[in-house]
């Protein structure tokens, strides 16, 4: 019942009523169909229960903590496959292997918990983006191949782009590619690194713990370094991507791109 005391009295009785009503129905968990869907009222509680409950792994946003490699929750509706009766799984039964325990709450709070995560989701762009997809693909290669991969062409320094339409807005993208120092996603955050004998590394870090370091080199080869070997490690502020002002590339031209990169997530 202390669980209970971080979303207070009017929130517990929701989730009891709602847990009455789903008792005298069809069991929960065999449930496709989130029944708590069309409820407002489950987001609510679902956020301050993933607020209490679950934040200390993947933040109160749902956005995920680097330092302990939890994922961001915001994107798993986007992956193939996932539902919210295998988001009601994973919560209810942890994921084997990782540091996502089972969980024994009720099956009415796994649901306002799903509720809360499909309310949080990121959504992508679902409107046909207009431009020319050939000439797309041509700036595309001109400009962003040699860091980025569409499906099994491209460069792996930057993320890859094969489903990026399908997470990101339309006006979002546009930003990055304008700005991209703004937002740098994790696993893409610069660093230099330098060395005793005063050689000098640029890369993107992958992973890193108190005695070790790994990153993707700016020749995009994933290498691995003891701390004990680096006089300095250098957390940069700049994306490694350069921006791309209107002289560079125009808004037709952009256009053009994305409407290309969103015609291969088909």
């Amino acid at each position: 019942m202390a669980r209970y005391f971080y979303f207070g009295v009017k929130n517990l009785l929701f989730v009891t009523s709602i847990f009455c009503g789903i008792a005298f129905g069809q069991s929960s968990a065999a449930q496709e169909m989130n029944p708590l869907a069309a409820d407002p009222r489950a987001v609510r509680v679902g956020g301050s229960l993933f607020r209490a409950q679950c934040a200390t792994c993947h933040g109160a946003d749902a956005k995920g903590i680097e330092d302990i490699e939890a994922p961001d929750l915001t994107l798993m509706y986007l992956r193939d496959g996932v539902t919210d009766a295998s988001v009601f799984q994973i919560i209810r039964e942890g994921i084997p292997g990782s540091i996502m325990p089972p969980h024994t709450f009720s099956d009415a709070e796994v649901w306002t918990l799903v509720s809360y995560l499909r309310s949080a989701g990121i959504v992508g762009t679902s409107t046909t983006i207009e431009g020319n997809t050939e000439r797309g693909l041509l700036l595309f290669n001109n400009n962003c191949a040699q860091c980025h991969r569409v499906g099994v062409r491209g460069g792996s320094l930057g993320p890859d782009l094969s489903s990026i339409t399908n997470r990101r807005s339309q006006d979002a993208l546009i930003n990055s590619i304008r700005n991209p120092s703004a937002t740098i996603s994790r696993r893409y955050k610069p660093v230099t690194l330098i060395f005793q004998n005063d050689g000098i590394i640029h890369g993107t870090i992958k992973s890193e713990d108190a005695f070790s370091i790994q990153i993707m080199d700016s020749n995009q080869v994933l290498r691995g370094f003891r701390k004990s070997l680096l006089q300095e490690v250098i957390y940069g502020e700049l994306s490694l991507m350069p921006s791309f002002p209107a002289s560079v590339l125009s808004d037709g031209d952009i256009n053009d791109v994305l409407n290309f990169l969103q015609s291969t997530r088909q």
